[in-house]
């Protein structure tokens, strides 16, 4: 995908970018070439596939939220920067925090941040089973793109939601993780309220976004410490 294309297809989904939005998502995907020789930030390295399976892929979260109605974002391993940055330069209204435990991708989010004289914009360097303690229901959208199982990022994610706020979780093929999800939505005093499929343009390679609300707390009790979340999933009347 080339930046005409890109733009022809953001169009498509109701994204028309600023001159100045296209610079900075031009200038993003440079640094991230660059640094992406130092150290291993994305297996995606070539220009024009960054643009269609990182930057417009980031954007299609717009097919589950609009995001002009939200005050505040989450992303939880936000990685390179996917969707957080992309979404930061697209709609400036939002104060996005950037959650990773890695601190090499994170070092590389704070030189993006710097770089592109990004504000209301927070970069954190923690686990998400660790960070909820003080921002339990804080935040109007956390979003996880390509993190995890979907039982295991509605543990780390759904404590984040605000009652009546959403959770948006980017995936490709969903086949084989449904129906664990409905079980860890039980327990979580949540509920999956639309799944989203549809492909990218030009290479056709299949997308999900499940939208994830709750109209209640979330017991305190989760997340789980990470090791024990992989090892024993949330399950109705589990023990």
């Amino acid at each position: 995908m080339n930046k005409e294309e890109l733009l022809v297809e953001l169009k498509n989904i109701n994204i028309e970018l600023s001159e100045e939005q296209i610079n900075k998502i031009e200038s993003f995907c440079r640094l991230l070439i660059s640094e992406s020789q130092k150290y291993n930030l994305t297996s995606i390295r070539k220009y024009e596939d960054i643009l269609l399976k990182h930057v417009y892929d980031s954007l299609t979260i717009v097919k589950a939220a609009d995001l002009k109605k939200y005050d505040n974002l989450l992303d939880i391993g936000s990685g390179a920067g996917f969707p957080g940055i992309i979404l930061k330069i697209v709609f400036p209204n939002l104060d996005i925090t950037l959650l990773d435990a890695n601190r090499k991708k994170i070092k590389f989010l704070e030189l993006v941040k710097k770089e592109l004289d990004l504000d209301r914009l927070t970069i954190v360097n923690d686990r998400a089973e660790t960070y909820i303690v003080n921002n339990r229901e804080r935040f109007d959208i956390v979003t996880a793109r390509a993190v995890a199982n979907l039982n295991i990022l509605l543990e780390l994610s759904v404590p984040y939601q605000k009652i009546g706020g959403l959770f948006v979780a980017m995936k490709s093929n969903l086949e084989k993780e449904i129906e664990g999800a409905m079980e860890t939505c039980t327990v979580l005093k949540c509920e999956i309220k639309e799944i989203i499929e549809f492909k990218l343009p030009l290479e056709k390679s299949k997308r999900s976004l499940v939208t994830v609300t709750k109209q209640i707390k979330t017991p305190n009790n989760y997340p789980r410490a990470y090791d024990k979340i992989l090892k024993k999933p949330l399950k109705i009347n589990q023990k």
